[in-house]
């Protein structure tokens, strides 16, 4: 029999992340000795990244900061997948995690491949992504990375499950005046999932496939030929106020829209980005 205790199975499984049968194989194989079991894990956990390809990896988190740059300052979000909450709010995967967002903001790196090629401890950031698979035993994916420069940069992170990680990030670019308000907007935005910052960002394609379903539907209702116009640019209104967010109503009034809410600061809201983990 290995020569190993309850606490050693415990040890081993803090110190890789790895689950309860694999920890207590590898110290079966090791013969009881630390060292030889998280090295036995490591090497099995390579060898098993080729079958991970095609599993799904849908839970995880998003790393996040705000740094000072040149012109004012720069938000920079990571979303990184594993395919279980419990490896999500592992130490281990948020140390991680951090060591990919610093590695993100010191290269610079605008998508996910860029940043699977920027360095880190001496190697890259998809080096060290395989090594924490083979570590944790879950598939794991850098995806995504965005960056928004402006005079002034809110984030705002939120916890949709108090026992994980963030699972909603958003940042706001303002300008200083504007900048008071800029985290209620974050907030909202977190809500309110706007897909755009004000409506000339619509794409014409998407704006005039929304019309022809528009027209079709009152049309389809037996509206007046006259009226159809009007109806449908109401329709358009419509449209536009969900998926715009200077057009949204805003989450703590409303009766006015968050447009409305940047005019009267005499600011400007420049730009933003949102993300959520798996959407």
């Amino acid at each position: 029999m290995a020569n190993y205790t309850t606490a050693d199975i415990k040890n081993l499984r803090e110190k890789t992340g790895a689950g309860m049968m694999d920890v207590k194989k590898a110290l079966d194989e090791a013969d009881g000795d630390l060292d030889k079991a998280v090295e036995i894990i490591r090497v099995k956990g390579l060898k098993g990244i080729a079958k991970r390809e095609g599993r799904s990896a849908s839970a995880g988190l998003i790393a996040a900061t705000v740094v000072d740059g040149e012109a004012g300052q720069v938000g920079v979000l990571v979303e990184i997948n594993a395919e279980t909450d419990f490896v999500a709010k592992n130490q281990k995967f948020i140390d991680f995690a951090d060591k990919v967002l610093a590695a993100a903001v010191a290269s610079g790196a605008e998508d996910a491949e860029a940043l699977a090629q920027a360095p880190v401890d001496g190697e890259t950031v998809q080096a060290l992504t395989d090594g924490m698979q083979a570590v944790i035993g879950e598939k794991i994916v850098v995806r995504r990375v965005a960056r928004l420069s402006a005079e002034k940069v809110d984030l705002y992170l939120h916890r949709t499950n108090p026992d994980l990680p963030a699972q909603v990030a958003v940042l706001v670019g303002t300008d200083a005046k504007a900048a008071e308000v800029a985290h209620d907007v974050a907030m909202h935005i977190a809500a309110y999932s706007p897909q755009y910052l004000r409506r000339e960002d619509v794409p014409v394609d998407v704006v005039e496939k929304e019309r022809k379903i528009a027209e079709e539907t009152t049309r389809a209702e037996g509206k007046p030929e006259k009226a159809i116009a009007k109806i449908v640019e109401g329709r358009l209104g419509g449209f536009f106020k969900e998926i715009c967010l200077l057009d949204q109503a805003y989450a703590k009034d409303p009766k006015t829209t968050v447009g409305k809410v940047i005019e009267a600061t005499g600011g400007e809201l420049t730009g933003f980005v949102r993300f959520r983990v798996g959407a």
